[in-house]
């Protein structure tokens, strides 16, 4: 069990039966009378954000997902197909599941889906990614009015603020959490 002041950024748990994710996690001290912890969490069946206010004496289950490894294979535009490496059994779930998740993704990729009592819910991402560049208007080196950035739209259409020297077809790390360049790869 978790108690309300243990559910931290990125913490899963279960309330009211259903799995929830804590985006934003704040506590204020009452003195005596123990703390208020505020959270903002994402439901992960519905995709839906609440914001809630608990006791320091509040306890949760921690929400019992399962994190298997997959290979992306394709998608079809609204849905994106994956497959389980040992039992070759297919797992789809939609952009919308995702959440952002599909721009790093490349066809092959290995990733690790999350289940919760058996359906698929979401992918875990790595906390950076190769990408390559697709396209880049040219740097110049005397073109530092935008502090020597540019955008570059990669080929899963992520588009990145890089440095000036990246050029078409350059492969460049990329952090998932933030969508920032970090380095060539």
């Amino acid at each position: 069990m978790y108690n309300a002041s243990e559910l931290k950024i990125w913490k899963k748990f279960l309330m009211e039966w259903d799995p929830y994710e804590v985006i934003s996690y704040a506590q204020k001290v009452v003195g005596r009378w123990g703390s208020i912890i505020t959270i903002k969490c994402k439901n992960l069946l519905s995709w839906g954000t609440i914001l809630k206010t608990f006791s320091d004496k509040d306890n949760f289950p921690p929400a019992d997902i399962l994190t298997q490894s997959y290979d992306y294979l394709y998608n079809d535009g609204e849905v994106y197909f994956f497959m389980n490496r040992e039992t070759y059994e297919q797992v789809e779930l939609s952009v919308a599941r995702l959440d952002g998740a599909e721009l790093f993704l490349s066809e092959g990729d290995k990733v690790m889906l999350q289940e919760f009592n058996g359906i698929a819910i979401n992918i875990a991402l790595e906390p950076s990614c190769i990408l390559i560049v697709e396209d880049t208007p040219p740097g110049e080196k005397w073109d530092t009015a935008t502090g020597g950035r540019k955008p570059a739209t990669c080929t899963t259409g992520l588009v990145v603020q890089v440095p000036l020297f990246v050029n078409i077809w350059d492969k460049i790390k990329v952090d998932t959490r933030t969508r920032e360049y970090l380095s060539r790869a």
